[in-house]
């Protein structure tokens, strides 16, 4: 380790991330600036392991998360951050070393938000999400493109992946329906490759279906109604740890499923859901919720009740999204108390 003099000792570092080239910026507990630095990617770990041990900010974006992994293996403290928090603390103009010294005065912030670091199976989890996300995206171009090019021919095939699978043989096998040979050879191949994407997608689905028997986090959260193996497994991933979070309110506020609010003058003004955090989770809540809502008149429990009250003055998408509210915070209940599981309420009188 180096020999640094009293005064010179770095006690919080901020590190502006990039592909290649890093900026450093580090203060003492005074506050004096002591370290500006601009480094190589290849040199930076060296770096940061003969430095005291010292908190280290960083913003929360690409290769934050194994970087924060590393400096945490060495001994550090690791902070990470919104980046729109930090750009509140950039003076004036605007450079890479001016952003390191952002992430530095703002790490050090006591009511500063941080990001909670991910673990190597979290991570593993959520390529997992996003590759099927892809796949499913990829099907659905390659589907439409399908739906196109018959048209032309003057085939129409009604919306759906289940019309389009029943179609194709038949359009196939049809010799009178006015197709070219040499359209009906390129037909052939794009139904190969749709099928191909459609077992993709399925092996990606059984996979997480495996995690979610695996992971009792994910067992005890699918107890709850319109939480299944999808949406258990991306809130294990993308929360985490529940610890961070105050309270069920401020985890679903975290994925903005609540009001966004530009208050002034004493006056009160809510506005429509922030749609802040993971736009994938909040999807995958949004339709576990919508699914909850469509059945709760045949139901009689409390929750349902309360579900058909609020789907009835407001209508069903604010029902669905007040409801994907409470399924967060009871998320977030059996997330931070270990083996809770979801107890429906009893019976509304």
């Amino acid at each position: 380790m180096r020999n640094y003099r009293a005064e010179d000792v770095i006690t919080v570092v901020g590190i502006d991330l990039a592909k290649q080239v890093f900026h450093l910026y580090g203060v003492n507990k005074q506050g004096k600036a002591v370290l500006r630095k601009q480094i190589r990617r290849n040199k930076l770990m060296e770096f940061i392991a003969l430095l005291p041990t010292c908190l280290i900010g960083m913003e929360a974006c690409g290769g934050a998360h194994d970087w924060a992994r590393k400096f945490k293996a060495a001994g550090h403290h690791v902070r990470l951050m919104n980046p729109k928090f930090v750009k509140g603390y950039v003076k004036s103009n605007k450079n890479d070393m001016i952003d390191a010294e952002a992430i530095c005065e703002a790490v050090q912030r006591p009511n500063m938000r941080f990001v909670p670091i991910k673990s190597i199976e979290q991570q593993d989890i959520q390529s997992l999400h996003r590759a099927r996300e892809q796949a499913v995206h990829n099907r659905t171009a390659l589907s439409n493109q399908i739906r196109g090019l018959l048209m032309e021919y003057g085939v129409v095939i009604p919306r759906g992946i289940t019309h389009l699978h029943a179609a194709i043989p038949q359009i196939l096998e049809d010799a009178d329906n006015g197709i070219s040979d040499m359209f009906r050879e390129l037909l052939a191949t794009l139904a190969e490759d749709f099928n191909q994407m459609e077992q993709r997608i399925a092996a990606y689905s059984l996979q997480i279906q495996q995690l979610s028997e695996q992971s009792d986090v994910c067992k005890r959260l699918m107890t709850i109604p319109g939480i299944g193996p999808m949406g258990a497994t991306a809130i294990a991933a993308t929360a985490g740890d529940a610890g961070v979070f105050k309270n069920g309110r401020e985890m679903a506020a975290w994925l903005g499923v609540v009001p966004r609010q530009y208050s002034t003058g004493g006056k009160v003004r809510l506005m429509g859901i922030s749609k802040r955090g993971d736009c994938y989770l909040r999807k995958l809540i949004i339709h576990g919720a919508r699914s909850v809502v469509r059945f709760a008149d045949k139901k009689d429990d409390r929750v349902s009740k309360w579900v058909s009250s609020v789907k009835s003055r407001r209508g069903q998408n604010i029902a669905t999204v007040a409801l994907a509210n409470k399924m967060m915070r009871i998320a977030w209940v059996i997330m931070s108390r270990p083996d809770e599981t979801y107890r429906t309420c009893a019976t509304a009188r």
